[in-house]
């Protein structure tokens, strides 16, 4: 018998849509709170409504309040697992600040909608029973933060959002599901090879995420540095290059104790110090940029923000982003 905690934070999941005007918003009562009515007796479920918020409107102090209220649940060893319903917009950034915050080896899952619970094909009672399953499973121990969407398995670090409508928006490029689950059972065919957690206590640093263009000149650079930022993360072209009209800003940053983080505008592949041409990779990072093994533009910056919280010093940071 497993013991399963889910908390309720907002999103598609938990809204309708107005039959007449077509619009999707929240109505006061969550459509799948009886949601034990549709297990078998082998799983215990308790609810706790923690936000009632769009995703949109969640910012990095609510995903500490998330973070501290988890480890509250799971320090009263009540439950087994837990599942967080979430909207899909920031999603991707709630479950892996969650992976990079919570200490537990118990199975945490992230899960959604896209479409709300009164629409055709509305998938949010279906992921939430899949969730359900893939956090009483065993299996799914010791795997850091997990989002389990359309019958996939995901790792908070890799997963993103790659469509604005389409039920099947989750992905993981490059890397794919780690799992996948069946009417009957759930599968794990990859192993996560490391993991990394940070027990901070708040977190206060404001850091901006500019992407690159063509043509791009220093004026959003040098409007972040003079705005107060603590740190910058910057989606940088191709293996991670950017247009020389940039690199006196960039240069200006750092010298004013600003750390600056590279990650690439691609999907897939990592950055990397190539190219020794003005803006290229091997000049950025010489001139002191860290460069983030993979991440996206969004979970760079939360790493940097929670990094941040532990220090400044670019020497220290560059190895937290290696990974």
């Amino acid at each position: 018998m497993k013991r399963i905690l889910i908390i309720h934070t907002g999103g598609t999941i938990s809204m309708k849509e107005n039959k007449e005007t077509g619009e999707v918003n929240t109505d006061g009562n969550h459509p799948l709170e009886e949601i034990s009515s549709f297990l078998s007796g082998t799983t215990i479920i308790e609810d706790e409504f923690l936000f009632h918020l769009p995703s949109p409107h969640i910012r990095p102090d609510h995903m500490l309040m998330l973070g501290r209220f988890i480890h509250e649940k799971l320090a009263k060893d009540r439950f087994d697992g837990i599942v967080i319903t979430h909207g899909t917009d920031t999603l991707e950034e709630t479950a892996y600040f969650l992976d990079l915050f919570l200490q537990t080896k118990k199975p945490i899952i992230v899960t959604g909608a896209m479409r709300s619970s009164n629409e055709i094909g509305s998938d949010g009672l279906y992921n939430l029973l899949t969730a359900i399953r893939v956090a009483s499973c065993d299996e799914a121990q010791d795997k850091g933060v997990l989002v389990v969407m359309n019958d996939e398995i995901h790792t908070a670090r890799n997963v993103t959002k790659t469509s604005t409508s389409n039920v099947a928006t989750f992905q993981s490029p490059q890397y794919g599901p780690i799992g996948i689950t069946t009417k009957q059972d759930v599968f794990f065919h990859h192993k996560t090879t490391s993991h990394d957690s940070y027990p901070i206590q708040q977190i206060s640093k404001k850091v901006s995420l500019i992407k690159a263009y063509a043509g791009m000149d220093g004026i959003l650079i040098d409007a972040a540095r003079t705005g107060g930022i603590d740190g910058m993360v910057i989606e940088a072209l191709g293996q991670g290059n950017l247009p020389p009209e940039t690199v006196g800003s960039i240069k200006e940053t750092i010298q004013a104790g600003i750390p600056v983080v590279l990650v690439s505008r691609c999907y897939q592949g990592i950055v990397q110090d190539t190219y020794s041409y003005k803006g290229g990779g091997r000049q950025l990072r010489e001139m002191g940029v860290i460069f983030a093994n993979g991440l996206t533009g969004p979970k760079a910056r939360i790493k940097l923000m929670v990094a941040l919280e532990m220090t400044n010093n670019p020497i220290e940071l560059s190895p937290m982003f290696s990974y």
